[in-house]
């Protein structure tokens, strides 16, 4: 039950990575950029959702719909105003343009909601008003799964699911894939390049912000640097699986999860993060493209 227990824990943390590696995986197998700035885009989104309940008093659901649709925005934005302009230019620049927005908007939230965690309540209560647990009880009681926990694996499935449907059988999830394979021939087969990967970083944006809910809901606790190391793990998620893949970033997601889990669990709290990066290196020592990545060769 024990193992269990961790296993579990294990796969709803993988959910969170998921979500997040899947904002990550869309941009670069779309636009071929690394957003480093897409983990300060989960605190952003944590802190809308934070202001909207704590400060309005609104609805939490509510508090998620409004982070998702400013996070949105901020995508948006971001890649018009940063990443466009160096859409001919070489990947250190784009990089480093990238890791410039973290920053920006690392500082933006200390000025603006301060350095303090700030204690933020979760999409579902830890205990209902009766005091029980809010909890799925499993083996008479021996196994306990957190409404939350559920929440955020069902949250991870439908969304990479979601997101495999849109990218297969829509249009603009066609043109998606023909930018993602040649931006000049699919602007030459009258697709809107600029606003394609546009539609890119938003959906990735959005992800970012249900994310940052969940992640928050988690740790009950935010501030402006909640971000930086999950997203940190998420783009090794992503890579750990094969960037460029929904179904790898799924995948590396709930597997770094899980690593974490049991690292903490029966290794090392202190050690965990060491041990995650470790099993990345030997991962891509015998597969550089990740688990379910393709390897391409590039012609000259």
């Amino acid at each position: 039950m024990e193992f269990l227990s961790y296993l579990i824990s294990g796969i709803s943390l993988g959910s969170v990575y998921a979500i997040i590696a899947l904002g990550y995986t869309m941009v670069y197998g779309i636009a071929k950029m690394l957003n480093f700035a897409h983990g300060d885009v989960i605190m952003v989104g944590g802190y809308i959702s934070f202001c909207v309940t704590a400060y309005l008093g609104l609805p939490v659901w509510l508090g998620v719909v409004l982070a998702m649709a400013a996070c949105t925005a901020l995508g948006v934005l971001i890649e018009g105003l940063a990443y466009r302009p160096l859409r001919q230019a070489t990947s250190l620049a784009v990089l480093i343009t990238a890791i410039g927005v973290s920053y920006f908007l690392q500082n933006a939230a200390l000025l603006i909601w301060g350095a303090s965690p700030k204690g933020y309540t979760p999409l579902i209560a830890s205990t209902n008003a009766a005091g029980e647990p809010n909890a799925l009880q499993l083996f008479g009681g021996q196994l306990s799964i957190s409404y939350i926990s559920l929440l955020t694996m069902v949250a991870c499935i439908v969304i990479m699911v979601g997101l495999t449907l849109f990218t297969g059988r829509t249009k603009m999830g066609k043109a998606m894939r023909a930018c993602s394979e040649n931006k000049a021939a699919a602007q030459l087969m009258g697709i809107n390049v600029n606003r394609t990967i546009s539609l890119t970083f938003a959906i990735g944006s959005a992800l970012a912000a249900v994310a940052g809910v969940l992640l928050c809901s988690f740790t009950t606790s935010l501030m402006p640097t909640t971000g930086s190391m999950p997203g940190i793990k998420a783009f090794t998620a992503a890579v750990f699986g094969g960037i460029g893949s929904i179904p790898g970033a799924f995948l590396g997601g709930i597997l770094l999860g899980v690593i974490e889990s049991l690292a903490k669990a029966y290794i090392s709290t202190n050690l965990a993060n060491a041990i995650l990066f470790a099993v990345l290196i030997v991962v891509l020592l015998v597969r550089p493209a990740g688990l379910l990545g393709k390897y391409v060769p590039e012609k000259v």
